[in-house]
């Protein structure tokens, strides 16, 4: 059993920056791809980006490429998720996952051990 916690949210105004991490505890992650995904009010949960078990590929949602930067520390078991230029429209709950299944990276069906997620509020 894998057990994800995310942290790092919070209130910024637009143009700031975050860090999100995901830390896992239970098991290693060093052999999975984890993902971030998003989801706001009365929106489907929508992915983010995501990385090899590696690090050394990475992925990106249209909305959020070249603003964001995903990576991992193994030897932490975590994952970071540099979120910058941040707009209003990037405000919602952000959750990791382990990828669990083969496949496309975008899909959310394909990951599990979701963590419960952090609170990103962008002020315009």
């Amino acid at each position: 059993q894998i057990n994800l916690v995310e942290s790092g949210g919070g209130l910024v105004q637009a143009g700031g920056s975050l860090r999100l991490s995901c830390t896992a505890s239970g098991r290693t992650i060093e052999n999975y791809a984890m993902g971030w995904f998003r989801q706001s009010p009365g929106n489907e949960r929508e992915y983010v980006s995501a990385i090899n078990w590696s690090g050394g590929s990475t992925y990106y949602a249209d909305s959020v490429k070249g603003r964001f930067t995903i990576s991992r520390d193994n030897r932490k078991n975590t994952v970071y998720l540099q979120m910058t230029t941040l707009k209003p429209d990037d405000t919602a709950v952000y959750y990791c996952a382990t990828k669990l299944h083969s496949g496309a990276y975008e899909p959310d069906y394909n990951y599990g051990n979701w963590g419960r997620g952090t609170q990103v509020t962008v002020s315009s």
